[in-house]
């Protein structure tokens, strides 16, 4: 199919503060947003006018909220930025962190093993790290895997592996990750996933994993918010 996003309809795909900016771009952070998430932004949040103080354009998109960064999410957010890229005469040298939260931390991590433009660095808080695994951890699961794979080649646990951050480590390019959990996450279960998903990558990768204690999911503590932004700023310095 031919490329339907361009630069004039892109606020119907996507969030994005570039319009803030003033003055050099020094790249593109990508925020993916967790499971069911469908808000679209009318007006510019406060995270997006601190990152355009920095010339760093902010982009929520808008993908399927039953996702799971499958092939077809990987191609749509490939196309946003290469439509940001394209306006703002960066090619494909533009540096671009990929972050998220949730299903949105495993789609940032997965992102960065199959994106067009490889990200130069990758935040996550809460990721979901072991896809097959987490179509067991909930009863509010299976539906949504089976909704973002059901019609992919192959077979389920197939389709759920080759989106599965633990199971990509192999592919996982040499770039710094920063991993966040909260200690009593009860969606995304600690040991499960980031654990077992650090532990797979500390010998061969630049990872740093910040444990937060006392925290439910995704629920990061103010001095852990001021690390998540600081690693975010850190990939384009």
């Amino acid at each position: 199919m031919e490329n339907i996003i361009t630069y004039d309809n892109l606020r119907n795909f996507a969030y994005s503060n570039d319009k803030l900016i003033k003055g050099e771009i020094k790249g593109i952070i990508l925020n993916f947003p967790g499971l069911g998430a469908t808000n679209m932004h009318a007006e510019d949040i406060g995270e997006a006018r601190e990152y355009a103080q920095a010339g760093l354009i902010y982009v929520i998109p808008y993908y399927n909220p039953w996702c799971w960064m499958n092939d077809q999410t990987i191609a749509f957010v490939d196309e946003i930025v290469s439509v940001l890229a394209e306006h703002y005469g960066l090619g494909d040298s533009v540096r671009v962190a990929s972050t998220g939260r949730s299903m949105g931390g495993l789609c940032a991590l997965v992102y960065t093993a199959y994106a067009r433009i490889t990200p130069v660095a990758c935040i996550t808080n809460c990721p979901v790290c072991d896809l097959p695994f987490h179509m067991t951890e909930r009863p509010d699961l299976p539906r949504t895997l089976y909704s973002a794979f059901g019609a992919s080649a192959g077979t389920m646990d197939e389709a759920l592996r080759a989106h599965s951050p633990l199971h990509l480590v192999d592919r996982m390019p040499l770039i710094p990750y920063t991993v966040f959990h909260c200690c009593e996450d009860k969606a995304v279960n600690i040991d499960a996933h980031s654990e077992k998903y650090v532990k797979a990558m500390v010998s061969g990768h630049d990872i740093n994993y910040i444990r937060v204690p006392h925290r439910a999911h995704c629920d990061l503590s103010p001095s852990a918010k001021v690390k998540y932004q600081e690693a975010i700023l850190k990939a384009f310095e």
